[in-house]
């Protein structure tokens, strides 16, 4: 007789499911048949990392016979010099999505509730389900922003963590420094509220230093490298909070978490500032050209804040077949409720044209 694990499991495993990333390139050459094929699904830095970074990681190759440092003295010291703030509060994980789910499973559990936005990043939804929290999903006032005045109202005696993306993936909205103030301003003082900046290197400029935000004593900023640095292979990401939410995280931690060769590489490569910034400005001009171009072709869906554009057609799944029989993958983004849209991400120059012929092919296919 076989066994019914779901049953023996905790009860919010019934309604819990993997974070699904975008197809991998191997997937889709095998399922097509094709020899190339170009992925402009998940936001990776197409330029890839910094030559200091893979050197760091050739060199500590050497050492991968050992554990690497646990506590990642080395690169919590290089992010608190970098940022200005105390060693102790810094948090580092398996990529920030890790850094993410250790805070909310620290602080929300059975009965608790998690207030997000409704098309906000999909894995606070997931995090606050696999914690047994309650999640809130809040709509958006327009179709795509964070309704920061609604999620206040959301806001109760049960809510331990509030969630916001900025600039939000999947929209690629932004929120100003002065907004995110006088939400802060209005939340209780104890409450932990994330804000989530995995894109913050694409609006550095625009946006200023949100580190100041920090006088709220519940507020806690998360950043990646996975995205403006291309280490995102090595999954690292980081968080700055209060000492003592740190402190907290830190128990709920694997052992180990962050590996070596991650660590080298995050290390050298928030050293070499100039490398980033260069690649910062060839994305952005490149994601203006796409978004001119979609513009053009009618499919243009506002501005984005991140690395890269939305595309927004009532054809879009047969756009998305159409492209990835052509080796092009995108991102559907029907799991956020958006079944009209694709998110494309910024590629190199030569990808980006391919990903526009056949877009404009496509289109005038369906015409």
């Amino acid at each position: 007789m076989a066994v019914d694990w779901l049953a023996k499991a905790v009860p919010q495993t019934a309604a819990l499911y993997p974070y699904v990333p975008g197809k991998p390139i191997e997937v889709l050459l095998r399922e097509k048949g094709l020899s190339r094929a170009v992925k402009l699904a998940s936001n990776e830095n197409p330029y890839g990392p910094s030559p200091k970074a893979v050197r760091a990681m050739q060199q500590a190759a050497a050492g991968v016979h050992l554990y690497p440092d646990g506590d990642a003295g080395a690169l919590k010291r290089a992010l608190a010099d970098f940022h200005m703030v105390e060693e102790g509060r810094i948090i580092v994980g398996n990529g920030s999505n890790e850094v993410l789910e250790l805070l909310i499973r620290t602080f929300a559990g059975v009965g608790d509730e998690v207030v997000y936005s409704q098309r906000g990043f999909i894995v606070y939804a997931l995090a606050a389900q696999a914690a047994g929290a309650t999640g809130v999903a809040v709509a958006e006032a327009d179709g795509l922003s964070h309704d920061l005045d609604a999620m206040l109202q959301a806001v109760n005696e049960r809510t331990r963590v509030v969630c916001i993306a900025n600039p939000n993936n999947p929209t690629g909205t932004l929120h100003g420094v002065a907004a995110l103030q006088s939400f802060l301003d209005a939340l209780p003082r104890d409450l932990l509220v994330i804000i989530d900046e995995a894109y913050y290197e694409f609006v550095a400029t625009e946006l200023g230093d949100t580190v100041a935000l920090l006088q709220h004593p519940g507020l806690v900023i998360s950043r990646t490298f996975s995205k403006a640095y291309g280490l995102a292979g090595c999954r690292i990401g980081y968080a700055i909070a209060d000492a003592g939410i740190a402190a907290l995280v830190n128990r709920f931690r694997a052992p180990f978490n962050v590996s070596l060769l991650a660590q080298a590489a995050a290390v050298a490569a928030l050293d070499d500032g100039e490398w980033m910034a260069a690649r910062v400005a060839d994305t952005l001009a490149e994601r203006d050209r796409m978004e001119r171009a979609l513009q053009a072709l009618g499919l243009s869906e506002g501005h984005s804040h991140g690395n890269f554009v939305l595309l927004r057609h009532g054809g879009s799944a047969q756009i998305a077949a159409a492209l990835e029989n052509r080796g092009i993958i995108p991102r559907p983004l029907a799991p956020y409720g958006m079944a009209e849209y694709l998110r494309i991400s910024v590629g190199t120059a030569e990808e980006n044209d391919l990903f526009l012929a056949a877009l404009t092919e496509i289109v005038d296919g369906m015409a």
